[in-house]
């Protein structure tokens, strides 16, 4: 993988990527992630939604309790899956 593309990670507690400041995965971190996961994609919803309620925790701790109510969206329903 590129250095670019390996930049971008999440900053926690806030969820935006280090490299282009995006609601994390941002664009790139998705097509890293897909790269990465290729043939395993429920190895990657797995790793994802381990991240998603990582990610609620921080963030409601931000936001007075607040749990964000996009984060599956975010973390998990652009993911690939195909039936058998």
């Amino acid at each position: 993988m590129s250095g670019d593309l390996e930049a971008h990670l999440p900053s926690r507690p806030t969820w935006r990527c280090r490299a282009c400041g995006a609601a994390w995965p941002c664009s790139p971190a998705k097509l890293r992630l897909l790269a990465e996961y290729r043939g395993n994609m429920t190895g990657l919803l797995v790793y994802l939604a381990t991240l998603r309620e990582e990610a609620a925790e921080q963030l409601a701790e931000l936001d007075s309790g607040a749990r964000p109510d996009d984060l599956n969206k975010r973390f998990t329903e652009w993911v690939p899956i195909r039936s058998k």
